[in-house]
């Protein structure tokens, strides 16, 4: 089996019902993973669910649609991320073609249909001080930061990238195995950015694909406001994320 898609629905339903019948054609086989109650009704037939008997974090459900699965390659795509046709073959063709790319993201588009920067730099300590606190009112993030988000760069052809946002992302299961898949210790952000460090770390590609193409319903919560469980559920991702890789301190 070459690819195996993981979609975790946190009260997803209304969500999969659009990206789902534009997920399935494009996989071999997809497992929906249910974290709350009636997070997967209506899913069509075909389509595998597992429904959880509590609640797990995001990294926690996608290893278990790892354990769950079989694919040559494991494609975790969010409930909003609806990909257009070929994108899937598009991601699947450049990794086969590249035996140390362990991540392959697609090119995802706001649902207007514009550019969303999902290729990112790994994060510093004073561009995520500026980004998540009161400070971005002074310096506004996407105005100052063009190098983090890669705004000055619209790259038409693969390039490597440190890290992608894990709205879809299609990962090669030989490098999953070597790094224990995904950190199920954060609580919902700064996983993916985990993920890509430590598979930098271990010596695995990160490549950006634009030619696929995928839209995203990106709801940026913790863009919007500074207080909420958002922002501390980020807060607590970002310490564990510098415990563990003490020397991202010194990337100031």
């Amino acid at each position: 089996m070459k690819v195996s898609a993981v979609v975790v629905s946190h009260g997803h339903a209304r969500e999969l019902a659009e990206s789902l019948p534009a997920l399935v054609p494009q996989v071999d086989e997809t497992l929906v993973i249910a974290n709350l109650p009636g997070s997967a009704d209506g899913v069509a037939d075909g389509v595998r669910v597992l429904e959880n008997p509590r609640p797990l974090t995001f990294a926690a459900n996608v290893n278990v649609g790892i354990a769950a699965t079989s694919g040559e390659y494991v494609l975790v795509s969010n409930p909003d991320a609806v990909a257009e046709p070929g994108a899937v073959s598009t991601l699947v063709a450049f990794a086969d073609a590249h035996p140390r790319c362990g991540i392959a993201g697609s090119q995802l588009r706001w649902p207007d249909g514009t550019w969303q920067p999902s290729r990112r730099r790994f994060p510093t300590v004073g561009g995520t001080i500026i980004r998540r606190t009161p400070l971005r009112r002074l310096r506004a993030p996407y105005e100052t930061q063009r190098e983090h988000y890669g705004l000055d760069e619209r790259p038409m052809e693969p390039v490597q990238a440190d890290w992608m946002l894990g709205a879809f992302l299609l990962m090669r299961r030989t490098m999953l195995d070597e790094l224990g898949g995904w950190d199920a210790g954060y609580r919902h952000y700064c996983e993916d950015i985990d993920l890509c460090y430590r598979a930098a770390r271990a010596g695995w590609e990160r490549w950006y694909v634009p030619a696929a193409v995928v839209t995203h319903a990106y709801a940026a919560v913790i863009d919007e406001r500074f207080l909420s469980r958002h922002t501390l559920w980020h807060a607590r991702g970002m310490a564990r994320f510098v415990r563990k890789h003490p020397e991202r301190l010194l990337a100031l």
